[in-house]
């Protein structure tokens, strides 16, 4: 019986290294399940997504272990590449958001066993101004946090690292003057933060994006948050926002397949977590089920 082809590309320094002390077990999972397996260990930023556009045309399938940034590499190189197959992930990084989201287990062994024994699913991806996203593109307060917080800090505290690096920064925030174009509206106004997501988990925090949350319907949950007056507004906004309670007077929240961001300044940007540029128009698009990757078969 002809094996299955599997490309395995791997971040090795992503979530405490994680992936150092389960690669021999999960490459044993792949193997067993019947794959015959290429290895390869990202050496730098941007190195998955041109392993993954420009691979031989002989695998089944490619699978990849990282944080959320890499598989948003990976994303992006399946879609720049002629062939595209399923992908499937082993969650090592310090959030996980997206795989939290697919239901993939968060320990290595139970999510390499799952993508081996799992079923394809076809779900929503982002493109904004002609790049790939997975499950966010967001700008304002913190959003440079999970790629400005250095690897070596992230290693050692994990997900807490984000939260220290938030707290440094909360004299620091500051609003940009917007306008926001969808289908169904416009909107204009000064905001702190703005999210365009495809997922029910961000930063950790579960259903902070809202309820009834699917990842193949073809739209977009936006979350806007405006201005507040002074700085107890803000912490009570901020533990509104996280808490999903949403103050109509502060937030606007709604679903949308395109969404146009458009303003004087240059505003930085992150998709998935990684710095995504700084722009003064930001087109976004839903890519209605255009990624196929395998997730746990509930049966």
């Amino acid at each position: 019986m002809k094996k299955k082809k599997m490309l395995f590309v791997y971040n090795p320094k992503a979530g405490k290294e994680r992936i150092k002390s389960n690669l021999v077990d999960i490459i044993d999972i792949f193997a067993k399940a019947g794959y015959e397996i290429t290895v390869y260990p990202t050496q730098e930023h941007g190195d998955a997504t041109y392993v993954v556009q420009n691979r031989e045309d002989i695998y089944d399938i490619v699978a990849c272990s990282g944080g959320d940034g890499t598989l948003d590499e990976v994303v992006n190189g399946m879609w720049k590449s002629e062939k595209r197959i399923p992908i499937g992930y082993v969650p090592a990084g310090s959030t996980n958001d997206f795989a939290m989201s697919l239901g993939i287990p968060s320990t290595m062994h139970a999510s390499a066993e799952a993508l081996v024994t799992g079923k394809t699913y076809d779900c929503d991806i982002g493109i904004m101004n002609d790049e790939i996203f997975v499950y966010i593109a967001a700008f304002g307060m913190f959003t440079d946090v999970s790629y400005l917080t250095r690897q070596d800090i992230k290693n050692v505290l994990g997900h807490m690292a984000y939260i220290f690096e938030g707290a440094k920064r909360l004299s620091e925030i500051r609003s940009y003057h917007i306008k926001v174009t969808t289908d169904e509206q416009v909107i204009e106004d000064d905001f702190v933060f703005g999210m365009v997501t495809n997922s029910i988990s961000v930063g950790g925090f579960k259903d902070i994006t809202g309820k009834n949350v699917t990842l193949d319907d073809g739209v977009f949950e936006v979350t806007l948050v405006k201005l507040p007056d002074n700085m107890l507004d803000m912490s009570n906004l901020i533990a509104a926002f996280l808490n999903r309670d949403i103050d109509t007077e502060q937030m606007y929240c709604f679903k949308t397949r395109h969404v146009i961001f458009e303003s004087k300044e240059n505003i930085s940007w992150t998709r998935d977590g990684e710095y995504g540029g700084d722009h003064t128009y930001v087109d976004i698009r839903n890519e209605n089920k255009a990624l196929t990757i395998v997730v746990p078969d509930k049966k």
